[in-house]
């Protein structure tokens, strides 16, 4: 199976007018910190080279980064890894991130950094004193106030500017998975790889992050009763999808019997989250991001996350691309487990304007071409 990276390249080009190209090549410097920053990026990085710009990638050694960084075949250097739960030591783990991120940026000599709210990435920016752009999609998330950043997100979402700072705002259509969405072509042979027969009913779970600041602890509660719900379906197979090393122990000592027998698979090795959904007659998650990429696909997607709801999971919600559970009784009475025609699903390969405007806006800022006010918002 082709890689993502391959894939794009075979995506119309982009439309590159002379002007985006730098007389000067400068450097963006992109940190990965979580998994599903590695998929966003994946389409970003060949446009930007496209562009004249020369790409430095560092990842961290959390969750599935480095996995998906092999698999889409991207190099970079890994920096940092998983510090737990533990607050205390999270904040030194993420100091001392930034500062190893610091001396290898200084080193580089990067002109511009970019990442999706990677926290050691923007310290180490502030610690340069070198201009960042950082992307969110989540506005409950903590944030650090710095100078010189910039933040790009959904035009769904409404930001503020924190106090003191001159943090400047741009927006995009659409959601951040419509980014990469288009790159996706079908596998239909995972379901075989993964001994799932072609009449059963296939449920993708993905357990809430209980390792994020944000986490409330219903929403294991939630996850344990659509396990059992699934489990006790005769027809019924669970692809359960751990985040971490932790989290997969964690969940196979809590359902050993259930997966000796096959009712719950963890896959072996890392696979493409799309496909994944794509192959699933419906998704269950404690994550926004596989939430939204069923959503953003047309699979129904069923969400077990209790922290504060963020506007782009609202809007889903209201369109009824997303379902959101809140309690153990409508695990039971909201969830349709009913097959699907997979093959009805339209994909459109066509490039995202969320991409195109993304990729303007990166050349824009990095060719200082773009100069708000403080607070501005474009």
């Amino acid at each position: 199976m082709k890689s993502t990276i391959e894939t794009m390249n075979e995506m119309p080009p982009a439309a590159t007018p002379a002007a985006n190209v730098p007389a000067v090549q400068k450097k963006i410097w992109i940190d990965l910190e979580n998994s599903p920053h590695v998929p966003f990026f994946v389409p970003i990085i060949p446009e930007l080279k496209a562009r004249g710009f020369e790409i430095l990638i560092t990842g961290r050694d959390h969750y599935q980064v480095v996995d998906l960084m092999k698999y889409y075949g991207i190099e970079g250097r890994i920096i940092g890894g998983n510090y737990g739960k533990n607050k205390i030591i999270k904040a030194i783990g993420t100091l001392w991130r930034a500062v190893s991120l610091a001396y290898m940026a200084r080193k580089e000599k990067v002109s511009v950094s970019l990442a999706h709210g990677s926290r050691g990435c923007i310290l180490a920016s502030r610690l340069l004193g070198i201009e960042t752009i950082q992307f969110i999609d989540y506005e409950h998330t903590s944030r650090i106030p710095v100078k010189r950043m910039w933040l790009i997100h959904p035009d769904i979402i409404s930001m503020y500017r924190a106090p003191g700072t001159d943090t400047k705002v741009l927006k995009y259509p659409g959601i951040k998975e419509d980014v990469y969405l288009p790159s996706l072509r079908p596998d239909r042979e995972l379901r075989a790889r993964l001994g799932i027969l072609p009449n059963e009913l296939l449920v993708s779970v993905r357990p809430p992050a209980t390792e994020a600041h944000y986490h409330n602890p219903e929403a294991e509660g939630l996850l344990k009763a659509a396990l059992e719900k699934f489990t006790s379906m005769p027809d019924a197979r669970v692809l359960l999808l751990p985040r971490s090393k932790n989290q997969e122990a964690e969940l196979r000592a809590a359902w050993t019997k259930e997966i000796a027998s096959g009712k719950i698979v963890i896959p072996p090795s890392v696979e493409n989250g799309m496909n994944i959904i794509w192959n699933s007659d419906l998704v269950v998650s404690g994550g926004g991001t596989m939430n939204r990429e069923a959503a953003a696909m047309g699979v129904p997607v069923y969400s077990i996350f209790r922290g504060p709801i963020g506007a782009v999971d609202r809007y889903l919600s209201s369109q009824g691309r997303l379902v959101l559970l809140e309690s153990v009784e409508q695990v039971q009475t909201k969830i349709q487990a009913v097959r699907r025609d997979k093959e009805s699903l339209s994909l459109d390969h066509r490039r995202s304007p969320a991409l195109e405007t993304i990729v303007n806006h990166i050349t824009d800022i990095a060719n200082q071409k773009n100069r708000l006010e403080p607070g501005a918002v474009k």
